[in-house]
């Protein structure tokens, strides 16, 4: 018997429910009662699962926080014509083979690094995921990040919860300014127009890194510049791209040398755009002032250098983590889950063919 808990259910009603006019889905759409069988590998949002049970679909969920380990999670998949990868688990030939009538791979993120896109393509699985409804949730907690570490938050919470603080001291805990510095975007696409709208709001020099110019980031007084002088000019180097072959490890120790001692170098994007050991050694060696990491690059280990740093702000991979996204998003993976299955057209597919 796995340890793990397991909830199968049955439905048969045709039609969902309105939940909210902002985050539910529309009044009144139907699906076809189909016999699919749905396998969830984490715990969602209830919207999410309410949806799929509703669908007819007969639905097995991992209802935890934590993955299954490989073993199980493959022996799962057996009579599956659906997943919903609720986190990063591997999804490569040894996934597909276990789950020889699966249709469909739905990812409850934008990314999908940890699908492999060719192999699905080639067993014509589809695979989907949720963007656009994440932007806003990752832009504010990139600013949490570059608030937090230049005015050294985490610190200071530290050292008040401890009993060890004074008083009022003018040399205490300094951080520094962000008002009226350079912000520097790499990958201005949704998210990276949406950081650099917020820095507006501090009066701040705008400089980004993309393919074409961005009429969005021009209208906001931002400058298109090279790689090597985003580096250079700097302040606060915030990191917004895909993990693909090209970005892999697109920052190593020559980068990071090129940067301002001052700087601040942001990663909301994927742990293994960065070397890490490299980060560690630009930190430690203070090539840059500090960092602000919501990601890893052998997610969920973290590099155990860098956990005593008092210069860095790491967060588990929140990124997306607010209550109205996440239910925005466990929505989205369903009905982009439900289009495919149902022969529907679906949007979010990130593999036609």
């Amino acid at each position: 018997m796995s340890q793990y808990p397991w909830h199968t259910s049955h439905f048969s009603c045709l039609t969902r429910a309105i939940m909210s006019q902002l985050d539910q889905p529309e009044i009144g759409r139907q699906y076809r009662h189909m016999s699919w069988n749905v396998f969830v590998s984490r715990r969602i949002p209830t919207e999410g699962m309410d949806l799929l049970r509703q669908s007819g679909a007969e639905v097995r969920l991992h209802d935890e926080e934590s993955p299954l380990p490989r073993n199980e999670l493959l022996a799962q998949l057996r009579s599956c014509d659906g997943v919903i990868i609720g986190g990063g688990e591997r999804v490569d030939a040894e996934f597909f083979d276990a789950a020889p009538k699966l249709k469909v791979v739905s990812c409850l993120a934008v990314g999908y690094d940890n699908v492999d896109l060719a192999e699905a393509t080639g067993r014509r699985i589809l695979v989907t995921n949720t963007p656009d409804v994440l932007t806003d949730a990752v832009a504010d907690l990139t600013w949490a990040l570059i608030l937090g570490v230049a005015r050294r938050v985490v610190e200071g919470d530290r050292l008040a919860r401890s009993g060890k603080w004074r008083g009022l001291s003018p040399t205490l805990l300094r951080g520094v300014d962000v008002a009226g510095k350079t912000l520097g975007i790499i990958g201005a696409g949704r998210i990276g127009a949406a950081v650099a709208k917020r820095g507006t709001g501090f009066s701040m020099r705008l400089v980004y890194v993309a393919r074409s110019a961005k009429p969005e980031m021009e209208a906001l007084g931002g400058r298109r510049v090279t790689f090597d002088e985003i580096l250079r000019e700097s302040d606060f180097l915030c990191v917004h791209v895909p993990l693909t072959p090209d970005t892999r490890h697109l920052f190593g120790e020559a980068e990071f040398r090129k940067m301002k001692p001052t700087a601040y170098f942001i990663n909301m994007a994927r742990g293994a755009v960065v070397d890490e050991a490299a980060l560690v050694r630009a930190l430690r060696e203070t090539w840059i002032a500090g960092a602000g990491l919501d990601v890893y690059e052998h997610e969920p280990q973290i590099s155990p250098e860098l956990l005593p740093m008092p210069n860095t702000l790491l967060l588990p991979h929140l990124g997306s983590a607010t209550v109205e996204t996440r239910r925005r998003m466990s929505i989205m993976a369903v009905e982009n889950l439900l289009a495919v299955l149902d022969g529907r057209p679906c949007p979010n597919v990130v593999n036609p063919f």
